[in-house]
């Protein structure tokens, strides 16, 4: 699913790589937490996975997908392919729970019965009911 082939990452005027021949491969179904302190390169991570970074050197695959030959257009296809919750959680705060995760999946056009079905059901696997 996520596959890291030597990556390292250095952003211009830095005197220290944020992340340095990483080799690493998720598979499909995995859950990764990915911890570490400030100034590790979690956010980096993050950010070469959902294509808003490029590697200065190495090859990423995402979900079959290698991130250098993807076009910028279909990069939305992939992120919805992704599951990842943000630190700042990205909520809008004049919607519940239920609405926030509903709103996420209207965006990307899944019928209002796969809504129903689906949202309690993710509510739940991350320990949000109620």
């Amino acid at each position: 699913m996520i596959n890291f082939d030597n990556v390292t990452k250095i952003y211009p005027n830095q005197n220290r790589a944020a992340l340095e021949n990483v080799d690493l491969t998720v598979n499909k179904g995995e859950f990764v937490f990915l911890v570490g302190p400030s100034g590790s390169g979690k956010s980096t991570f993050l950010r070469l996975i959902l294509k808003e970074e490029r590697p200065s050197e190495g090859r990423i695959h995402v979900a079959g997908k290698d991130l250098a030959r993807l076009t910028n257009w279909k990069v939305p296809h992939l992120r919805r392919r992704i599951g990842c919750v943000f630190q700042d959680f990205r909520l809008l705060p004049n919607k519940s729970v239920y609405q926030n995760v509903a709103f996420a999946l209207e965006v990307i056009g899944k019928p209002r019965r796969f809504i129903r079905r689906v949202v309690p059901e993710v509510i739940d696997l991350v320990g949000l009911e109620g």
